[in-house]
């Protein structure tokens, strides 16, 4: 089974010991993505929707370097820095699945990163 390392400059940049993405047996698997603006470098926002809403940009940029799309996830793990976020992390992510979303789990960030309020990963099919 062919391995292909997905990258792109529209979203943050992965360390090194980790890629953006890995397309594999018609999945795309998206490591867990920061509210990172790739413009700036900087976290962009400082609500969890805003967070919210520029994980998923992210997340929508790498699924597209690798062929897919947002519509086509089928998993996702949200990691927030505080339980308390969950109702607004929800709300802005019913504005980008809003009918059929994907199966989701969530956990709480094992660190505090000043700034960081939400890390997402996701499953797609290819």
């Amino acid at each position: 089974m062919a391995r292909q390392i997905i990258s792109t400059l529209k979203a943050p940049p992965s360390p090194p010991t980790y890629s953006q993405a890995v397309k594999a047996a018609r999945l795309v698997f998206v490591s867990g993505t920061s509210p990172t603006d790739p413009a700036t470098g900087e976290f962009s926002g400082a609500t969890i929707q805003e967070q919210t809403r520029q994980c998923l940009t992210n997340i929508r940029a790498i699924l597209e370097e690798a062929g897919s799309s947002l519509d086509k996830v089928v998993s996702a793990t949200v990691v927030l820095a505080e339980e308390d976020d969950f109702a607004g992390m929800n709300k802005e992510w019913l504005r980008w699945f809003p009918a059929d979303p994907p199966a989701r789990q969530g956990a709480k960030l094992p660190v505090r990163v000043p700034g960081l309020k939400i890390s997402i990963a996701v499953i797609a099919e290819a």
